[in-house]
């Protein structure tokens, strides 16, 4: 008898409160695994896709379930899958897009290519904080139609190169520097001054008030003498100096986006990335197979933004996406536990 799964959820574009409702159990396909909700974390998109709509994703259908960050246990294991077993402790992507793939539910279908096993000590708040802002951050540095930066291992060594990385202490700047330190570079990056500290214990090199009113001039300084191996763009409004930063650079005149790029300059190349774009090429795998168990086993990889625990149950995830939309959490990421 299948277990009864109910979910949070958008019954119509822009909804809003969403409704909290019984819904079928997926089962697992080919290449799934069901995991048991434990934890879920709050993304832009969430709050984004509710007051958008079709207006940001024309193809979504309702009803709608979204979440993209799941921490929990599998239930289930789908044909061709041979890495996790049921019981299993895990942290997944949810990369679908439709009702039985989104995080704010019981119990949700996640490709299994897409999710890493996690150690016993790490609790399921803690874990649930990665996995979007891991994978966006992944998608942006490693795929080969982006930065193409060298792989992350658990003992890296210096590659003589710099990452200028803008909004360090956001999710996907978090996950990006400790990756692109985990693969060799020196990486800087820019934060509010509250947030300096923060962002050299995740290993940045330097770190710019990204408010400064010299903050272009003062990074292309910093970039004399050195060797770029390009930029991750993502703060909105940040694409601009971004740019003309790396125009005057040595080496690399890549960035990587988290937004659409316009008025790219001449000589400049940019991209927008999708996050779960790392599921059909070799990133996932490397990210979520060979690097991620390996370093969090050994503590060489940290969940962070820690999480801002914001209630238990599907009932608190509007409160808690409205808490995400009104802008006052800086440096944490919402979780809801379930």
């Amino acid at each position: 008898m299948a277990p009864i799964n109910k979910a949070a959820l958008l019954s119509e574009p822009k909804a809003h409160p969403l409704k909290v409702e019984s819904i079928p159990c997926p089962t697992a396909g080919d290449g799934e695994i069901i995991v048991k909700v434990a934890a879920t974390a709050i993304n832009p998109m969430d709050w984004y896709i509710q007051i958008m709509g079709e207006q940001l994703f024309s193809w979504l259908q309702y009803p709608y379930v979204g979440g993209s960050d799941v921490a929990g246990t599998v239930v289930e294991v789908g044909p061709n899958v041979d890495k996790f077993k049921i019981g299993d402790r895990v942290l997944g992507l949810a990369a679908g897009f439709d009702a039985r793939s989104g995080g704010f539910q019981n119990y949700v279908a996640l490709e299994a290519n897409i999710v890493a096993p996690i150690p016993a000590d790490l609790d399921f708040t803690e874990a649930s904080v990665l996995p979007l802002g891991l994978s966006t951050a992944a998608c942006g540095l490693y795929q080969k139609d982006f930065l193409a930066l060298d792989y992350p291992s658990v003992d890296p060594k210096p590659n003589g190169k710099t990452l200028l990385i803008w909004a360090g202490a956001s999710s996907v700047g978090t996950n990006a520097i400790q990756l692109a330190v985990a693969s060799g570079y020196e990486v800087y990056t820019t934060s509010s001054p509250k947030n300096f500290d923060y962002c050299k214990g995740l290993g940045a090199a330097r770190v710019f008030d990204y408010n400064s009113p010299t903050i272009t001039q003062d990074l292309i300084e910093a970039f004399q003498g050195k060797t770029s191996a390009g930029a991750f763009a993502i703060q909105i409004d940040s694409k601009k100096i971004v740019f003309e930063v790396i125009s005057k650079v040595q080496g690399t005149k890549f960035v990587a986006c988290a937004m659409e790029p316009t008025d790219v300059p001449e000589g400049v190349q940019a991209k927008m990335i999708f996050a779960g774009t790392l599921k059909e090429n070799e990133v996932g795998s490397i990210i979520y197979d060979q690097y991620l168990p390996v370093a969090l086993a050994q503590k060489k990889f940290r969940c962070l933004p820690k999480p801002l625990v914001f209630g238990h149950g599907l009932e608190n995830i509007q409160a808690a996406i409205d808490l995400g939309k009104s802008g006052t959490v800086s440096a944490r990421k919402i979780v809801v536990i379930l």
